[in-house]
């Protein structure tokens, strides 16, 4: 929820009887949070929008189950090569992938918070998507495509945070042209700026990390005429049910409010450094209801004349902290690159790699490109993140360098 806007046409006044320019009567539906106590946005289609008839599907992607002997596992710090996934099919030309964005997308960590998960598709989804379990944050690793939905025409591209409001209508078009990878996350206690980065109106500060217009918001008129998918997905309870509409449900022909997708590229964050190492927190981009959401991106490092701009070891005992690796910029954990995502359990300290930490003082700038979250809840893995861990990288951080 970044600011309120609007798109398209609209009445004078909400919940009034409302015909566009060329006479043709609207239909009004309203997409609120917290029951109507929260953001809201009114959406005006030139269909009912709630004709949609239940049918049989068997689409959706994999809800987390935890590994086999996940209750008996050691308690170690863990990596995960999530290019070791499966990735899509393609026939002897490099054509003819067969994944998409729904049939594409792992869940590899979990709790009762958030899933984190991992995405490669080539190809569009034959039904539009909805999450009414969660908002869905996706960091788009490799790739580039457009998010249609009932908001518009989203482009987004390699190294933009892609965010989708929980009970959004929509479908992701991959560029066919661009290998796909993208870190996904389900946040099922809802996604949102920090707090402290507002002003008492709502304001973005002028301190804060971002502006407004760092941020992209769906474009109304790049979607045209409306002519996609009937048929509709929709995710609640980890279960998957099938709908049909009768018309495209893309018929919105304006709307206005504060809930909505929109695109960040990570490399607009404007990180804060100090004289001396400062915690991951300042790094903080998205809060998500018991995780903290972080991007560490290119920056100068610490400056006192003795300041040592390594991180230093450290134990979280109240978060499970978890980073993917947007590149091997990390002068802290070397050998670990881009496509990888550790797990670092509370319970145990965590820290550079052997080496790094004596060795870090005299550098300048970091050139490390990460999404990191911490999460209250303990972290469960699935079988699909055990079949792709690395079973050696507890022991790395022992290991004389």
């Amino acid at each position: 929820m970044l600011e309120r806007i609007s798109a398209g046409e609209l009445p004078a006044k909400p919940h009034t009887v409302f015909r566009t320019a060329a006479g043709e009567r609207t239909y009004e539906e309203c997409l609120t949070r917290g029951g109507f106590e929260g953001p809201y946005s009114i959406l005006y289609h030139l269909h009912r929008p709630h004709e949609a008839m239940p049918v049989e599907t068997t689409a959706g992607f994999p809800v987390p189950v935890g590994g086999a002997a996940e209750a008996g596992a050691d308690l170690r710090r863990r990596r995960f090569h999530c290019l070791g996934l499966p990735g899509p099919r393609r026939d002897a030309g490099g054509r003819g992938a067969d994944a998409t964005p729904l049939d594409g997308r792992v869940p590899l960590l979990f709790n009762g918070d958030v899933v984190i998960g991992f995405v490669q598709a080539t190809r569009a989804a034959s039904t539009y998507f909805v999450n009414a379990d969660a908002d869905e944050l996706f960091f788009i690793w490799r790739g580039g495509g457009t998010l249609r939905s009932v908001f518009g025409a989203l482009p987004f591209r390699q190294g933009d945070y892609v965010c989708v409001p929980k009970g959004t209508i929509h479908r992701f078009m991959p560029d066919a042209a661009l290998a796909q990878a993208w870190l996904s996350i389900e946040c099922k206690r809802g996604l949102d700026l920090p707090r402290h980065y507002r002003n008492g109106a709502g304001q973005l500060r002028m301190d804060a990390p971002y502006g407004h217009r760092d941020f992209r918001h769906p474009r109304l008129e790049a979607i045209g005429a409306a002519d996609g998918p009937r048929d509709i997905l929709v995710k609640r309870g980890d279960r998957f049910f099938g709908f049909r509409s009768p018309h495209d449900p893309l018929d919105v022909v304006g709307w206005d409010g504060a809930v909505y997708p929109f695109a960040f590229p990570i490399l607009s964050f404007s990180p804060r450094v100090g004289q001396v190492h400062l915690p991951p927190s300042v790094h903080a981009t998205f809060e998500a209801g018991g995780a903290l959401i972080c991007s560490f991106v290119p920056r100068p490092l610490d400056f006192h004349p003795a300041a040592n701009p390594c991180p230093y070891p450290h134990a979280s005992v109240d978060v499970d902290e978890v980073l993917f690796y947007a590149n091997d910029g990390f002068a802290s954990r070397p050998g670990v690159g881009g496509g990888s995502l550790s797990l670092h359990p509370a319970g145990i300290p965590h820290g550079p790699h052997p080496g790094a930490y004596e060795l870090a003082p005299g550098g300048t700038h970091t050139g490390e490109l990460a999404v990191m979250l911490d999460c209250s809840a303990p972290l469960t893995s699935t079988v699909a993140a055990r079949s792709i861990e690395d079973p050696d990288y507890h022991q790395s951080f022992a290991e004389a360098r």
